[in-house]
Parts: C-alpha cells; structure tokens; sequence
C-alpha cells in the first residue's frame, strides 16, 4: 500500500514540474513575442515616419501595410498563447486568423510586386515567367483565404444538439 501511495506521490509531483515547465515556456514565449511586437510598432513608426517625407510614393504605404499586418500577425499569436496558458487548452481559430492575415499580407506584396513590373516602360519579354507565376500564386492564395474564411465560419457555428429520431 505505501509502494502504491509513494508511487501516486511521484507521478504528482512529475505533473506537477512538467506542468511548471509547461508555464516558463508559455511565459517566455509570451516575452518574446512582446519584445518582436515592440520592434514591428517601432519599425512601422520608422516607415510611416521615412514615408511622410515621400508624400506622392505609394510603396511607402504597402510596406506600412506590411508591417502592421505582421502586427496583427503577432498579437493574435501573442493572444494564442495567452488563452493557452489561461485554459490549458490549445484553440484552432487564433492561428486560421493568423493564416489569414498571412495570405492578405502575402497578396499586398505580390500585388505591389507586379503592379511595379506592368507599368508602361518596365514590361520587359523577361517579366512575363514573374508575372505568370505571381498571378498563379494569387489564385492560390485567393483560394486559401476562401478555404480560411470557411474553416473560420465552420469553427463559429454553434454545436448541434445530437437527437435520436426514434419512430
């Protein structure tokens, strides 16, 4: 009876530390997603601040853009940790946001990218495999924001009530 109590009291404690361990890891990936959210605020200061002097530039705006969605990007990571280290659980929803916002900012790069090569005087014979495989990365991007954004309406519905249809 004691080998079985001393037993049960090692496998608390075990619990316990891998449970402890669990909570610094959380702890310092939360300090360290602060610290890279502070460094994005700051760096999207620099660009609009670099941007006010360029008042007719519109590349100064699609890297402001950039840069604020990588914020987002940051804070619902950082929000996903939060509620895991509040519930103990591990919720799907924080990450398609962040996929989500990952093929958004994807589609802002390309669509600057290309809309720099299109313009009159710079298409070139060359451009033509870019621009190909942009636009097909555009589809598929397209694609998985609709596959995202469903996933995301599916994961919001309320669950159904299981009813037995007995005759």
């Amino acid at each position: 009876m004691d080998s079985q109590l001393s037993h049960n009291g090692r496998a608390a404690k075990g619990a316990h530390l891998i449970q402890s361990v669990e909570e610094v890891v959380y702890l310092a990936i939360g300090a360290l997603l602060i610290l890279t959210l502070l460094l994005a605020v700051a760096g999207a200061a620099k660009i609009l601040w670099d941007g006010l002097q360029d008042w007719a530039g519109t590349s100064v705006i699609f890297q402001l853009i950039d840069r604020l969605l990588l914020v987002l990007m940051l804070v619902e990571i950082l929000n996903t940790v939060q509620v895991s280290i509040r519930t103990r659980t591990l919720v799907c929803e924080p990450f398609l946001i962040v996929g989500l916002i990952a093929c958004i900012r994807r589609i802002l790069v390309i669509t600057l990218e290309t809309s720099q090569i299109t313009q009159p005087g710079h298409w070139r014979a060359e451009n033509v495999p870019l621009f190909q495989a942009s636009m097909l990365e555009l589809g598929v991007l397209g694609a998985l924001v609709i596959v995202l954004i469903g996933s995301i309406y599916v994961i919001r519905l309320p669950p159904r009530i299981a009813r037995d249809d007995v005759a």
